[in-house]
């Protein structure tokens, strides 16, 4: 894989060409920054800016101005390689904080081993209504430790606006959801985002995530997308890179709000 022509391709595509991510979200691109404004319970935020430093103080101040006046919390997703260098301090100093960084990591889909199974017993549902996103949403509060309201707010409004923009999945064991994560598409677009994959805690370690990235990888294929693009925490970022994903850089939300 070319590292730099990818990378300068999603920036292109998936950051400075973005698309909404529901039905609730727009796009708005003014003064070098694209940003998305959501409802509440949507993703809000900053995705791409083509900043120099004598504007970057401004245009921080501008998009500050532009989310409190909707009152919304709102992220600034930043990317190692954003200009200028410093621009992760000046964030900082106009009252923003750092949320973990994760790894951008992709991989081309014809080079990934698809044929990867859960462990016996196991099964994958497909999440298509209300009875499948609460097996997603269920493994996501048990995972993670967080409320899953926005996430199943998400997902049901997704499912019944473009059924075929999400592909969300649980593994189920004895009747109880173990283990979820879900991609999502943007027709067109040559990547597809992994998000959200969990494992409940006495399940880790089996393969499931691995599984999991196999079964989307799939459905990735099927719909013509080359690319699959993952945030990834320090944790699944040894498992990617066996399964076949480069890293290309480091991206680390920057949050404005409570």
């Amino acid at each position: 894989m070319d590292h730099a022509a990818v990378l300068a391709l999603y920036d292109r595509e998936m950051r400075e060409g973005a698309r909404p991510d529901g039905p609730a979200a727009r796009i708005e691109r003014a003064g070098g920054v694209v940003r998305q404004i959501a409802d509440a319970s949507g993703w809000n935020g900053v995705l791409w800016s083509g900043l120099d430093a004598a504007g970057a103080d401004r245009a921080i101040r501008e998009q500050i101005a532009r989310f409190t006046g909707l009152e919304r919390d709102f992220e600034w997703k930043l990317y190692a390689h954003d200009e200028p260098a410093d621009l992760a301090a000046r964030l900082f100093a106009a009252g923003f904080r750092a949320e973990p960084a994760e790894t951008l990591m992709v991989a081309e889909v014809a080079g990934l081993a698809l044929d990867m199974a859960p462990p016996a017993g196991v099964r994958l549902v497909r999440a298509t209504g209300p009875a499948g996103v609460d097996l997603v949403v269920d493994v996501h509060e048990r995972a993670f430790g967080t409320d899953g309201t926005a996430l199943r707010h998400r997902l049901l409004a997704r499912l019944a606006a473009d059924p075929g923009a999400v592909v969300a999945v649980a593994a189920v064991a004895d009747g109880e959801p173990v283990a979820a994560a879900r991609m999502e598409l943007v027709p067109g677009a040559p990547f597809a985002g992994l998000w959200g994959g969990g494992t409940v805690e006495a399940w880790r370690g089996r393969g499931l995530y691995r599984a999991l990235v196999a079964h989307r990888a799939r459905a990735a294929a099927a719909r013509g997308c080359r690319y699959l693009q993952v945030d990834a925490l320090p944790t699944s970022r040894p498992i990617l890179q066996r399964l076949g994903f480069h890293p290309l850089s480091a991206t680390t939300p920057y949050v404005y709000g409570s």
